[in-house]
């Protein structure tokens, strides 16, 4: 086994060990100039690890038309967990003498565009994680859109995984849910716009106070509703050489 699979085999299970549900490492080289940092130092990092925590089915089942107090609070709850367990991997990453970046799991720098230091869902598209779906969130082939995403950006040398080449295929089950009509038929039609229109008339109206939904997520539990834990696979790393 290679350094780099080592490192991955190590880092994956530190990770689990801390209750994460979802694993991946993206190769970050190609896409680092998207992210909203400064040079210096998103040009120090070239992996990216993608962890994801699991919701809790009932709190999702209970939205109907609008998001719930209920769900709000499991929001923010995720979100907890994340920045702490990212938080954790960046410390363990450098007591092993790399450098690593732990990015929020929800923190808009720019609501305008609705962009945050990193997309989280970019990365975890690059890690194996899911495809970008109709609903415009990651879906998981196992847990469907039933999760939540952190990063950590870091220059340890770890094997990588590789997009899945999978999609939505036929499931449309997203479509008529949505409140915004923001989800169409083409993924790549999905109205920005419109979704976070909805979004803002909820916290305008006070029924939460953040720009949250849940309809979608609701709405892609996965293929035929079936939930488990599902970790991304490796990529090889003699595919490519080592950075």
């Amino acid at each position: 086994m290679s350094k780099e699979s080592e490192n991955y085999k190590q880092i994956e299970d530190y990770c689990l060990s801390l209750g994460a549900s979802l694993f991946g490492v993206a190769d970050i080289i190609t896409t680092r100039g998207e992210f909203h940092l400064a040079d210096p130092i998103k040009m120090r990092f070239h992996r990216a690890v993608s962890l994801g925590k699991r919701a809790a089915n009932a709190v999702l089942e209970e939205i109907e038309n609008q998001p719930t107090p209920l769900y709000f609070h499991h929001y923010r709850q995720l979100n907890f967990f994340l920045d702490r367990a990212a938080f954790l991997l960046s410390s363990y990453i450098q007591d092993l003498g790399f450098d690593a970046l732990p990015v929020p799991a929800s923190q808009i720098i720019d609501w305008e565009t609705q962009q945050a230091h990193v997309s989280h869902k970019k990365v975890g598209l690059l890690a194996g994680l899911g495809w970008i779906g109709r609903n415009n969130l990651l879906v998981n082939p196992d847990l469907g859109s039933r999760f939540r995403l952190v990063t950590v950006l870091t220059n340890l040398h770890l094997a990588t995984n590789q997009p899945i080449k999978e999609s939505c295929g036929e499931c449309k089950r997203c479509l008529s849910p949505c409140p915004a009509q923001a989800i169409k038929e083409n993924p790549g039609d999905f109205d920005h716009r419109a979704c976070y229109e909805k979004l803002d008339e909820f916290r305008k109206k006070h029924i939460v106070s953040q720009h949250i939904c849940g309809i979608c997520v609701k709405a892609c539990p996965g293929p035929a509703g079936r939930l488990r834990t599902k970790k991304a696979r490796p990529a090889d790393p003699l595919d490519k050489p080592s950075v």
